[in-house]
């Protein structure tokens, strides 16, 4: 009986030490899910991207209740080695081309914030001084609407509105008048600016508030003449600055 009892002791040991060999092998499969861990904390990087780029939307939202819309027509001129080209449409800096206007904008852009909208038509101006004016002439002789080929998405979300053409003929481009016919503008602030070959705004103002009745239009637009736009910066940023927008 001892025999068998010293037995039955001896195979109750051996099964004990066999079960605490089996959770050892648990215990190896630990580090493994330990090394998983930066697995699943890269996984979640992911999820803090949509924080950041919706603290950046806010950020660009913040300032797009400013809109700078305008109408620009560079001319075709020989611009290598200059930059600037007087009575000319255009501006050089550090080698891209702007028309008068775009360069306005973008300075406007550059002081403000805001987003920049280019009026844009279906059909293509001349490049060439003459034969422009001669169109521009005729478009207003005809009191023609040309058709846009550019369209504000969303307008509700802009409370000023910078409105940027060039003086033709003493008047807005035609295309400022479809514009201005497409759009309703009521509640905002429209603020003009203009370069111009000696005519300042030509009154323009007071028909951009004839279209937009609805629309406070400011008097505190800029004109600058376009032999002086190349070297406007400053002027432009200290009137835009001094908007207090």
């Amino acid at each position: 009986m001892k025999r068998l009892l010293s037995v039955f002791l001896t195979a109750a040991l051996l099964l004990g030490l066999a079960a605490c060999g089996g959770g050892g092998s648990e215990t190896t499969e630990a580090p493994s899910q330990t090394s998983a861990s930066p697995v699943e904390t890269s996984s979640a990087l992911p999820e803090t991207t949509p924080a950041s780029s919706e603290t950046e939307a806010e950020t660009a939202g913040a300032a797009s209740h400013i809109l700078i819309a305008y109408f620009t027509m560079p001319e075709d001129v020989d611009t290598e080695g200059v930059d600037a080209v007087a009575g000319a449409s255009i501006v050089v800096r550090d080698g891209e081309v702007m028309g008068n206007v775009e360069y306005m904008a973008s300075v406007i852009q550059e002081t403000v914030g805001g987003d920049l909208f280019r009026i844009e038509t279906v059909e293509s101006y001349p490049l060439d001084h003459e034969p422009l004016v001669d169109q521009a002439a005729e478009e207003q002789d005809a009191d023609a609407r040309p058709q846009l080929a550019s369209h504000i998405e969303d307008l509700d979300q802009y409370d000023t509105i910078f409105l940027g053409y060039p003086n033709w003929w003493g008047d807005m481009p035609q295309a400022l008048y479809t514009f201005l016919e497409e759009y309703d503008l009521s509640g905002k602030t429209i603020i003009p600016f203009c370069p111009h070959g000696g005519s300042g705004f030509s009154r323009t103002e007071s028909t951009i508030a004839q279209l937009q009745p609805g629309a406070d239009v400011s008097e505190n637009g800029l004109a600058i003449s376009r032999n002086d736009v190349a070297d406007s910066h400053d002027q432009v940023a200290q009137w835009a600055a001094g908007l207090g927008l």
